[in-house]
């Protein structure tokens, strides 16, 4: 195998807590079988650019790895070599995925995040990565993709970082890296920045590298919770480093950022300030809000529609109005004949409400009497004003 194991220390380590005694790589994979295993030990990969060594590892938040070796029972016959990395979240599965990715790797299209070269393969799947070692491993696509089912199915979704959307275009392929600690940010960054991007006050970062006027540079993005800490953090890397000409006498290399609200980009290894700054200047942080609702424009009608409405209009109260008025003459002489001095004509429990313009008084009884004598005897006057009204009215 062309693979580095180190092993150190594991029954000694923290990552090795109750979730690194779960066993997450299977016995079996097709025809092959669990020949050799390492569990609950810190495996250290040396595939990609740099080493993941003790601190990278726990930078990302590595809770337990498994290392197994599958070869068929077969004489002579090749296996493969898988080991796996179990982490807090999937951000941190992200960060090791992108960090152990090599160069020469093509995307592979076992997962989403997947990864293949001639003899190495890398898989992200939820909050584990799968690194798989072997010759020629395009031979056993079916068994490995038995063995990335098995591991998908013992992983924890959750959503992936998109501080690389914030990447301007044109970066050398699989250059991008994704980092959370100062150990990790000091092996792929040209300045030893350390925790200066500020990675203990919940900033993350996002770096690529570019090819300016001939040479390789490096870009380095970000993010933090607001942009008043993206100031500070701008203000005290200008305080320690040579950025954007702070520190002219410093025999540290030039660096030149840019902060977008709550993005801090940073350029090392730039030829010039105008290259970096023209790199700087695609970088782009915030949303961008678009209206895409349908809008209503209101179009005035014309005389005609506006008379020919009103007319319509006015029918249709007057309609409703006459419909209303029959129903409910024609409700009461229902009533009046069914139940005649029930609910309506009541002369003896009706109360009128008088407003004193005149002398005699007004009694309920007007309203309903048909003879010339009142109740208890008093005598109607049938020549008076009000009583001709009350008799027209009824």
């Amino acid at each position: 195998m062309n693979r580095k194991r180190i092993i150190l220390f594991g029954a000694c380590l923290l990552v090795a807590g109750p979730l690194g005694a779960q066993q997450i790589l299977p016995q079996s994979v097709g025809p092959w079988t669990a020949t050799n295993s390492s569990a609950n030990s810190l495996i250290i990969s040396t595939h990609g650019p740099l080493a993941a060594s003790q601190s990278v590892l726990a930078e990302y938040g590595l809770r337990a790895s498994e290392s197994v070796v599958y070869a068929s029972a077969t004489p002579g016959s090749e296996g493969i070599e898988a080991t796996v990395f179990q982490m807090k979240d999937p951000s941190g599965a992200y960060g090791l995925y992108s960090f152990l990715r090599a160069p020469d790797m093509v995307r592979a299209d076992f997962t989403e995040h997947s990864s293949a070269s001639r003899d190495h393969t890398l898989v992200l799947s939820g909050n584990l990565v799968l690194d798989i070692e072997g010759h020629e491993l395009a031979r056993f696509g079916p068994e490995i993709r038995s063995l990335v089912a098995a591991v998908a199915a013992r992983g924890e979704d959750g959503p992936l970082p998109t501080l690389w959307q914030h990447l301007p275009e044109g970066l050398i392929e699989h250059s991008d890296r994704y980092v959370l600690g100062p150990q990790t940010l000091d092996q792929l960054f040209p300045a030893h920045l350390g925790d200066s991007i500020g990675f203990s006050k919940g900033a993350e970062a996002e770096l690529a590298h570019y090819k300016l006027a001939g040479h390789e540079v490096t870009l380095l993005i970000a993010d933090f919770p607001t942009p008043g800490f993206a100031m500070e953090q701008l203000a005290e890397l200008q305080k320690r480093f040579n950025v954007n000409g702070s520190k002219p006498e410093s025999n540290s290399p030039p660096l030149f950022a840019r902060r977008n609200l709550t993005l801090l980009a940073i350029v090392g290894g730039a030829p010039t300030e105008g290259d970096a700054k023209g790199l700087l200047g695609r970088v782009q942080s915030g949303t961008q809000l678009t209206w895409d609702e349908p809008t209503f424009q209101f179009k005035e009608p014309s005389i005609e529609m506006m008379v020919v409405g009103a007319i319509l209009g006015t029918g249709i109260i007057c309609g409703f109005a006459l419909v209303a008025g029959l129903a409910f003459g024609g409700f009461r002489l229902f009533i009046k004949r069914m139940l005649p001095g029930k609910v309506f004509d009541r002369g003896t429990q009706l109360q009128v409400l008088q407003l004193g313009l005149a002398s005699k008084p007004i009694n309920a009884e007007d309203f309903y009497a048909s003879v010339g004598t009142a109740p208890g005897g008093a005598s109607v006057d049938k020549n008076l004003p009000d009583r001709i009204a009350l008799r027209i009215f009824r």
